[in-house]
């Protein structure tokens, strides 16, 4: 897509400070600075979200995910990372093509990477009735 910040990150049409790239995913670091290492990866196939992702994209997509989230812990010196997504506008996505934030994590980083929930509004159990597959 012509429009998409993401698209011309992967196309060299906007400079980024390339983490990794192979055939089918790139990552680089987010601009933001708003946590050390933040790293965005994205499928190079523009796909807007999780929710029309197809499989193939999303098994390579988070393939890269996990050869950069070992690669930190492994090499980098952190001792986790909290993986983050936001798929469609009620989820707050703010860019309009999947990506996954890696955040790495070490034990005193004094990072909180857990939002403050309101608490359910609705019985465990009709959840359950609700969101089983079947």
């Amino acid at each position: 897509m012509e429009d998409c910040i993401f698209c011309g990150i992967i196309h060299n049409k906007i400079p980024s400070m390339k983490i990794y790239e192979d055939e089918f995913t790139y990552a680089f670091l987010d601009i933001a600075m708003d946590v050390d290492g933040h790293t965005i990866v994205v499928p190079k196939r523009h796909t807007v979200n999780i929710l029309d992702c197809d499989n193939e994209t999303l098994g390579h997509l988070m393939n890269t995910v996990k050869l950069i989230s070992n690669y930190y812990v492994d090499k980098c010196g952190y001792s986790g990372v909290n993986l983050l997504n936001a798929s469609g506008t009620s989820a707050q996505q703010s860019i309009s093509h999947f990506h996954i934030h890696i955040i790495p994590r070490t034990e005193d980083d004094g990072v909180d990477a857990w939002p403050n929930f309101i608490g359910s509004q609705t019985s465990l159990e009709e959840m359950y009735n609700k969101l089983l597959i079947k």
